[in-house]
């Protein structure tokens, strides 16, 4: 880049928070950098013209991703939005984003020029939002049924009351009747109020971005676990390889296995086990939900993602269904280039599979 050409952004470049630069591809060194450099890598920084210091800083879990981008821009695409991690001097971490294309003078020189910004505050903010949300929407879950589990008893002992009490009185009768109704539309309230939510959701536009598959799930699974004692189930999260990144939409994907969760506890007695596994398989992400619950029947299996599908039914403590959840899993799912295949067998238990395309590193 020539020194005149740059005398005329000076002032810009000498202001802007973001560091601009310019690396020549054949002698591997920094031609230029924009003075931001030293604010946001440290007063102390100086430019090293192999980038061998900088390198070394970066978290391992996105050398992988880095150096896929560099081939990428060799290759004459540029790349936008790139997020990495620095690690500090006092060891915690530098998020930074990366925007970077080719350029090639008419002498055949090349250079790789763009920008790089501090967004270590706004991506904090942005996960610790993130957490706390999969958190609530998890607790969420877990509450209807805790909320709905003592209306539906008191309904099933309503509907036993009123069926044995041959001999009542008409307003006996009628306030049987009440008790059930009531309880009725508790139970409904409390699910359409969690289920709302979710029959939205599919009609956003995705808002994908790189995450860690596996820690994500943990911090749900962590929610599910600790509610054992309410729920009566036992719950575990097993992962064959940490990290695991994949890029997906974290709101909608937690609905999808929030909603598998839901099934699964609708569907399981009281001292079963649903269990969450992730692994690897080639270039893809296996998410598997699994339980030890009643099943579903042979002849509902090949209808069980349609909409409005038949095999939609209460659950075994009267939970409510409305048909839609599989229909909107699977739309969720094939927005994220996935797939998701169900296996089950009756008085054994259910297991989901979903198949996300896996990044690198």
């Amino acid at each position: 880049m020539r020194a005149d050409y740059l005398l005329l952004f000076r002032s810009f470049l000498a202001q802007s928070d973001s560091v601009y630069f310019s690396y020549q591809v054949a002698s591997r060194q920094l031609v230029y950098v924009s003075p931001a450099y030293a604010q946001i890598f440290g007063a102390e920084a100086h430019v090293m013209p192999d980038l061998s210091t900088w390198r070394t800083r970066v978290h391992p879990e996105d050398h992988a991703l880095l150096q896929a981008c560099w081939q990428q821009v060799l290759a004459g695409e540029p790349v936008t939005g790139v997020e990495v991690r620095l690690a500090r001097a006092d060891g915690t971490e530098q998020w930074l984003g990366l925007a970077a294309s080719r350029e090639q003078l008419p002498a055949g020189e090349r250079y790789v020029s763009g920008t790089v910004q501090d967004i270590t505050r706004v991506k904090q903010n942005q996960l610790n939002s993130e957490k706390f949300n999969t958190k609530k929407n998890a607790t969420l879950e877990i509450l209807s049924h805790d909320l709905a589990a003592p209306l539906v008893l008191l309904q099933q002992l309503t509907e036993h009351l009123r069926a044995e009490s041959s001999a009542a009185t008409e307003p006996a009768l009628q306030l049987l009747t009440l008790m059930e109704r009531t309880c009725t539309e508790g139970v409904n309230l409390i699910r359409d109020f969690v289920d709302g939510e979710f029959l939205d959701s599919v009609n956003v536009e995705l808002k994908r971005e790189r995450a860690d598959l596996v820690a994500w799930l943990a911090t749900i699974m962590q929610e599910y676990e600790q509610s054992e004692r309410h729920t009566h189930l036992e719950f575990e999260f097993r992962a064959a390889e940490r990290p695991l990144h994949v890029s997906f939409d974290i709101n909608k994907f937690q609905q999808v296995i929030n909603n598998l969760l839901s099934n699964a506890i609708k569907f399981t007695p009281d001292g079963g086990r649903i269990t969450v596994s992730v692994a690897r398989q080639g270039n893809q992400a296996m998410v598997t939900v699994a339980d030890t619950g009643v099943g579903i029947p042979q002849q509902w299996q090949p209808v069980l993602f349609e909409r409005f599908t038949k095999a939609r039914r209460p659950g075994i403590r009267g939970e409510k269904t409305n048909g839609l959840g599989m229909s909107i899993i699977q739309t969720i799912i094939a927005l994220h280039q996935g797939s998701i295949t169900c296996q089950s067998q009756e008085g054994v238990g259910s297991t989901f599979v979903i198949m996300l395309p896996a990044l690198v590193g």
